[in-house]
């Protein structure tokens, strides 16, 4: 038997294993919000929305001007004129303070739409679409008997009732507001029950409310979160448009519906007087479709 000596193997040389990952794991939502600031266009949309905010509520207490007292002697002024930026309506009254108090007042029924959505519609979404049967039955008759009242209807009725004002386009949202989110939200629960996850949660005996809240809730979170965001230019224009037919908050309370009403009829000879007013309504609503889009996009890692 012949020795053998080192020589006469040769030994494999395994390839050096590099680490190149130093960093900590992202978290699902550091990862929705890297993907959202990568569309720009919904970042840009998120910079107007602040500074149009920050107009609406900061200006009308930083001016000199009140968006309610005439001052005659100043009617019609151009922009510009006598340091009013956007000029003056036929009564004297600064259209740039009028439009930021204006935008206010469409601002917070934009954020009383999404909190009516999300109390009431996801809530009457989720207990619908998760017990089902004579439940889902009895409380989706509910749904299409509201949804066929129109909603200008239900306004007129409330303001024959009800002093015209945010009061009574509050309470119509709420009739009526919340319905298509509710539905939304029942669509994605009867989906999400019959996942493996929920089928095993159940036989686990967990209850109810803690699959509801722990199981079907986040994942439904982003189609939710979506919804809202374009709910709230519904709103703003619900309540532009209810304004404009007089039927919005009263004189001399300042709206953009109103503004629109009230300069339109003058748009020949003063078309300052309804382009800004118009002006901030659609950069509104568009930065909230912009960015409800971007949101969608970045839940869905896209």
């Amino acid at each position: 038997m012949t020795n053998k000596t080192n020589t006469d193997f040769t030994f494999v040389s395994k390839p050096e294993i590099v680490d190149h990952y130093a960093g900590k794991s992202a978290s699902y939502g550091q990862l929705v919000w890297r993907r959202f600031l990568r569309n720009k266009g919904a970042v840009v949309s998120a910079i107007v929305l602040i500074v149009i905010a920050l107009i609406a509520f900061l200006a009308p207490y930083l001016s000199q001007f009140s968006p309610t007292t005439p001052y005659p002697s100043q009617s019609n002024l151009a922009p510009g004129t006598s340091g009013h930026w956007f000029g003056t309506d036929n009564l004297g009254r600064d259209i740039f303070v009028r439009v930021a108090a204006g935008t206010s007042v469409s601002l917070r029924v934009a954020l009383v739409a999404m909190a009516i959505d999300l109390v009431i519609g996801t809530s009457y979404g989720l207990i619908s679409g998760y017990f089902g049967g004579k439940v889902d039955l009895f409380m989706q008759r509910i749904t299409e008997i509201l949804s066929t009242i129109p909603m200008i209807i239900i306004v007129t009725l409330l303001v024959l009732v009800m002093r015209p004002g945010l009061v009574s386009i509050i309470t119509a949202m709420m009739i009526v507001g919340w319905i298509n989110m509710s539905r939304i939200v029942r669509a994605q629960v009867l989906e999400l029950k019959t996942r493996e996850f929920v089928l095993s949660a159940k036989t686990m005996g967990e209850a109810n409310s803690k699959i509801i809240f722990s199981q079907i809730l986040p994942n439904a979170l982003g189609q939710i979160i979506t919804t809202f965001m374009l709910s709230v230019p519904n709103a703003i224009f619900l309540e532009a448009f209810l304004a404009f037919i007089g039927l919005g908050v009263p004189a001399p309370l300042a709206s953009l519906g109103t503004m629109i009403n009230d300069g339109y009829t003058q748009a020949i000879v003063y078309p300052y007087m309804v382009i800004f007013p118009v002006l901030f309504l659609a950069l509104i609503m568009l930065s909230f479709n912009i960015i409800a889009d971007g949101l969608r996009d970045a839940l869905e890692g896209s």
